[in-house]
């Protein structure tokens, strides 16, 4: 089994810790020495040299003045920075309503050629019709208990879908078959949902697999995951949103996405699949 999407977040958060103790080491300081000069509680300096506590901008700043190692800052910052931004809560992602996150992604989506996505739980956001998305993301809402902006949310998800008809783009699409049975929104919700699943397939920009359930399984089900150009993934757990940009890590994805096609079924049997899955609506 893989380490948890959220390790390498750790490390890097580890990495710009030990960096301050190094500082503050180099600097021939005490944390006593640390906590004095910048009057915190020493209790405060072995948190953040251990990872316990993120460090903040101006703790980082506070740090390298105490230790006389200013220039040392701005690289600690963004390396700071680029840890925190790794692993995001969707509280925090959620909290003014889900309408803003959704527009957030279309910069993104825009200079992305690539898309590889693999869902084991939903149908991929850039394939769900309306009444799908009002479905989920309603239910979303109510499981974090977020402002209610469902309608200006998807609004702004359908809006940011024209990605496939417009621009230069690939999309690589995968679904675990029980994604096609989950009932989101009814049976009618499902059936239109998996109706344009069939249209969309046409499209020349768009490769969609299926999974079967008979799939002979030499890779397991995980989490929703998208790779992007092969220079980032994100994946999807209950609580965060995790975004990953080290090559080697990107590859381990891109890997599992390469074993996930070897499962997948593809043009008239993923068709037959998804037909078959209409017909047990009725």
């Amino acid at each position: 089994m893989s380490a948890s999407p959220s390790s390498s977040v750790q490390a890097a958060r580890k990495a710009v810790a030990d960096r301050l103790r190094e500082i503050r080491r180099d600097a021939n300081l005490t944390a006593k020495d640390v906590a004095d000069r910048t009057g915190w509680y020493k209790s405060k300096v072995s948190r953040l040299e251990n990872a316990v506590t993120p460090p903040s901008d101006d703790d980082i700043r506070a740090w390298c003045r105490a230790c006389e190692a200013d220039g040392m800052a701005a690289d600690l910052i963004a390396a700071s920075r680029s840890a925190d931004s790794a692993y995001v809560e969707w509280r925090r992602l959620q909290r003014t309503g889900l309408r803003r996150l959704q527009e957030s992604y279309v910069p993104l989506f825009e200079r992305t050629e690539t898309f590889r996505i693999y869902c084991s739980n939903v149908i991929p956001g850039l394939l769900q019709t309306d009444g799908y998305a009002t479905a989920l993301l309603g239910s979303i809402a109510a499981f974090r208990g977020t402002p209610d902006d469902v309608t200006d949310a998807v609004a702004a998800r359908m809006e940011r879908s024209r990605v496939i008809r417009e621009g230069n783009h690939r999309f690589a699409l995968l679904v675990e078959e029980a994604v096609l049975r989950h009932r989101v929104g009814g049976a009618e919700v499902m059936a239109g949902q998996l109706g344009y699943l069939l249209s969309v397939m046409a499209f020349p920009s768009v490769s969609l697999g299926v999974i079967p359930f008979s799939a002979d399984r030499r890779m397991w089900m995980i989490e929703t995951f998208s790779v992007y150009d092969k220079k980032r993934a994100q994946v999807e757990t209950l609580t965060a949103q995790v975004n990953v940009t080290a090559p080697s890590e990107v590859d381990q994805y891109l890997k599992a996405f390469a074993e996930f096609s070897k499962l997948a079924v593809f043009g008239s049997d993923a068709r037959s699949l998804i037909t078959s899955a209409i017909d047990a609506l009725e």
